[in-house]
């Protein structure tokens, strides 16, 4: 019998061979669509003109609809598509293309100039795009200038960073029932996504150059402030679980370690620094809840899996296999059977956005003929499909997918 998608999915993470190779498309915030794409793939799959909703604001992401679900078979959802789905969360805006688009109607963001300026909950400019740019980029980090001794009013400083958009207000923001409502209305594989950064908390806070110093110079200051970091991020998993626990498959963390050639920091310096807290919060989200561990972590960091692996990682996304080091055959020989690869299906760096619809159809079933064997492989993009995508490329990529699974 055919497997339902949460069914196919749990199989593949669990390294049983599925019915059919899962797929996944904005499932999270980094399996989707730039809102300009987006767009463009609704034109050329001849769907209907419907309103594209923005929900990431830096990265311009749109909301993939239920058609093009349907359209590309995709087997995993987002908890946060169970929110905010009436017309008053949403108010108009203009991509970079001048095309109309919806944002949530709480996102401040202002035109100053030539600018558009984005702010924090407290009313701070944290991010800017300026003309040209498909995207916000960040403009303050709260701990540039120095790491204050007193780390009690941390929570306070988190929230003046890009990515602290505020909240939804209101029934939106009703975490337990919209779980609830999603569950009993899919049988999809439901990803909640958490977050729980630590290398990416530091580089917010610090800026990249700054947080890297700092574990380099200050080790001490870096173990304190990374202990208040984690230490935050148990409370808040505490609450977050305890409200959505029994309504999800799989928990989201994050954390870009890897860079092109590698990862940004030393296995070494992982091992100490952050390996220790990576496994307190996914073994206490285990306790919590009968979930799987997703890491959203960018980059060459095949040096890093052992830990990883150790750390209790069930699952890793996007799998950018255009790194050193990401060569899906090596990665499928030797992690294959101890970890889950969501993603490594179609190279977006060079193949997805420049190939022919030909040349990305041969890519694909190369990527899924090597990765799928005996399950632990859900297929995705590597990473967001960016603006300049054409569409017919999207349909080839996700028609190889289905071809394959025929």
């Amino acid at each position: 019998m055919p497997m339902t998608a949460r069914e196919r999915v749990l199989a593949a993470i669990n390294h049983r061979q599925p019915d059919r190779v899962p797929v996944d498309f904005g499932a999270h915030r980094s399996s989707g669509i730039m809102a300009i794409a987006y767009r463009k793939l609704r034109m050329h799959l001849g769907l209907s003109d419907t309103p594209i909703r923005v929900y990431d604001m830096v990265q311009q992401l749109a909301i993939v609809d239920e058609d093009v679900r349907q359209r590309f078979g995709v087997d995993a959802i987002e908890l946060g598509r169970g929110f905010c789905n009436e017309d008053r969360f949403w108010k108009p805006w203009r991509l970079p293309d001048g095309s109309d688009c919806l944002i949530p109607a709480w996102i401040d963001v202002r035109k100053e100039g030539d600018d558009w300026i984005l702010r924090s909950s407290t009313g701070r400019p944290v991010g800017v795009q300026k003309p040209g740019m498909l995207y916000f980029d960040s403009i303050h980090w709260p701990y540039l200038d120095n790491v204050p001794d007193d780390l009690s009013q941390m929570p306070e400083a988190m929230k003046e960073i890009i990515w602290a958009t505020p909240s939804p207000p209101g029934p939106g923001a009703d975490l337990l029932a919209g779980a609830k409502a999603l569950r009993a209305s899919t049988d999809r594989a439901i990803i909640g996504l958490f977050g729980g950064n630590l290398i990416e908390w530091g580089q917010n806070l610090c800026r990249n150059d700054g947080f890297l110093m700092l574990l380099a110079a200050e080790p001490e200051t870096a173990h304190k402030l990374l202990d208040r970091v984690t230490e935050i991020h148990l409370i808040n998993l505490e609450k977050y679980l305890g409200a959505v626990g029994p309504y999800i498959d799989i928990i989201l963390f994050g954390d870009d370690l890897g860079m092109q050639t590698g990862p940004q920091i030393s296995p070494k310096m992982y091992h100490e620094f952050f390996f220790p807290r990576h496994r307190a919060l996914w073994q206490r989200a285990k306790q919590l809840a009968n979930v799987k561990v997703m890491l959203h972590c960018c980059g060459g960091v095949r040096p890093l899996f052992e830990d990883l692996i150790a750390a209790g990682l069930d699952t890793i996304n996007p799998v950018q296999i255009s790194c050193d080091g990401m060569n899906a055959a090596g990665l499928k020989k030797d992690f294959g059977s101890r970890l889950c690869f969501w993603g490594g299906g179609c190279d977006t760096r060079h193949v997805l956005p420049s190939g022919t619809p030909a040349q990305v159809r041969e890519h694909v079933l190369g990527q899924l003929a090597t990765f799928s064997p005996g399950g632990g492989f859900v297929f995705q993009q590597v990473h967001n499909i960016m603006a300049d995508v054409p569409p017919e490329n999207i349909v080839a990529m996700f028609d190889a997918v289905s071809e394959f699974n025929r």
